[in-house]
């Protein structure tokens, strides 16, 4: 008996969810073979105990087919990662803002940006002292929202200094790129720049951080969460149903994160006419109600469409700063005011307490080793995708 009838044996286990057998992959290591008896080393890339409970079983049996008796297997395999925690004992990167609020959508174009402005100022116009991040990386428009467009942040030693407009700090990746720049950028640097906003940027004594989520429910968010105890979360959609379909995306990641759900925000529910004030429904109204029974939580504000939002966005004048009498900037104000409210209960009753949080997967889909979990793909050694979209190669 020679290492070459182990190799040829070992040619019949192919890798779980591979077409490939692990000695085409190179895991096979390390033989020593004495008559009838022999010991190798599997060198695998996953951590995954089915994975390798697998191998093992299945090296074995061809190995007592090829005619050893006595057979040794060490599978040799990465530790899994830590789980990541985020309570009030766990990790804040941040520890110096007192509380953060997500403002969140399951979908992109249902005014969560603009929800983000007014909802800033209008608890800086209630005497607290407010940040504003735009976390948005793809599509920072914070920067003109805010009037902002033209400035750029100072460096103070290694920190970077936030911009301020409206009795608010503001923070965007819009305000350190060219106009027009394109950021072409994977997972992995997207929650490296959270982290950095978070850690990096010299904010002050923050009663409220508002951190404006980019559309979804994937790295960003997960970052977010894991790197500060979120007092917060808000969703903000629109009438129309297929809205509120992603809108319940966005509310059950808030429950799987345990993050406090503070409520919706309904957007463009309903028309305000510039010239005569009446109110029209247009989109449909009040539609978002069962949605907020179906996840225990409430509509805190039901925003209008009116032009002078759309005119303060791209003027950098937002409405509830420069129209204060209009009637939506008094709804924003009321938002504000349940939104304060719900974060006093949260941080009387103990503050935020994200819990071990551990993206999910969805059955048949394994998690690679880039980030969320431990991988059953060799994809380093293979040059095989892991099949997640993560690009390891």
């Amino acid at each position: 008996m020679t290492q070459e009838n182990v190799l040829e044996a070992l040619k019949n286990v192919t890798y779980p969810g591979f077409t490939k057998d692990i000695v085409t992959f190179g895991f096979v290591k390390d033989i020593e073979v004495d008559g009838k008896n022999v010991s190798l080393t599997i060198d695998i890339t996953s951590s995954a105990d089915e994975v390798k409970a697998q191998l093992t079983d299945e090296a074995t049996t061809e190995l007592k087919k090829a005619g050893f008796d006595h057979i040794n297997i060490n599978i040799k395999a990465p530790q899994p990662p830590k789980q990541m925690s985020n309570s009030v004992s766990g990790k804040n990167i941040a520890p110096h803002v007192k509380s953060f609020v997500m403002v969140s959508s399951g979908k992109g174009g249902v005014g969560k940006s603009t929800t983000s402005v007014n909802l800033a100022i209008a608890m800086a116009m209630q005497g607290k002292k407010v940040g504003l991040l735009d976390a948005d990386i793809y599509g920072p428009n914070i920067p003109r929202m805010m009037g902002l467009e033209d400035q750029k942040p100072e460096i103070q030693g290694n920190k970077v200094l936030p911009l301020k407009a409206y009795g608010v700090e503001v923070m965007s990746m819009g305000s350190l790129m060219e106009p027009g720049q394109s950021l072409i950028w994977r997972g992995s640097m997207i929650m490296k720049a959270i982290e950095q906003f978070l850690r990096d940027i010299l904010w002050s004594e923050l009663d409220v951080l508002v951190i404006d989520m980019p559309p979804g429910t994937g790295d960003a968010q997960l970052t977010l969460a894991q790197s500060v105890p979120v007092t917060a979360g808000i969703t903000v959609t629109t009438p129309q149903e297929v809205s509120l379909d992603d809108s319940r995306r966005s509310l059950d990641m808030f429950q799987k994160l345990h993050i406090p759900t503070a409520g919706i925000i309904e957007n463009m529910s309903g028309f305000i006419c510039p010239e005569c004030s009446t109110e029209s429904d247009i989109f449909g109204m009040g539609t978002t109600e069962p949605v907020a029974k179906e996840y225990d939580t409430n509509v805190i504000a039901r925003i209008p469409i009116e032009p002078a939002i759309r005119v303060g966005g791209d003027t950098g004048m937002p409405v509830t700063y420069h129209k204060p009498d209009s009637e939506t900037a008094k709804r924003y104000q009321e938002a504000a005011t349940n939104l304060l409210a719900f974060i006093d209960k949260v941080n009387a009753e103990g503050g935020a307490d994200n819990q071990a949080i551990q993206p999910t997967t969805p059955p048949g889909v394994s998690a690679c080793s880039t980030g969320a979990g431990a991988s059953s793909a060799p994809a380093q050694n293979s040059g095989e995708s892991c099949g997640t979209g993560c690009g390891c190669h």
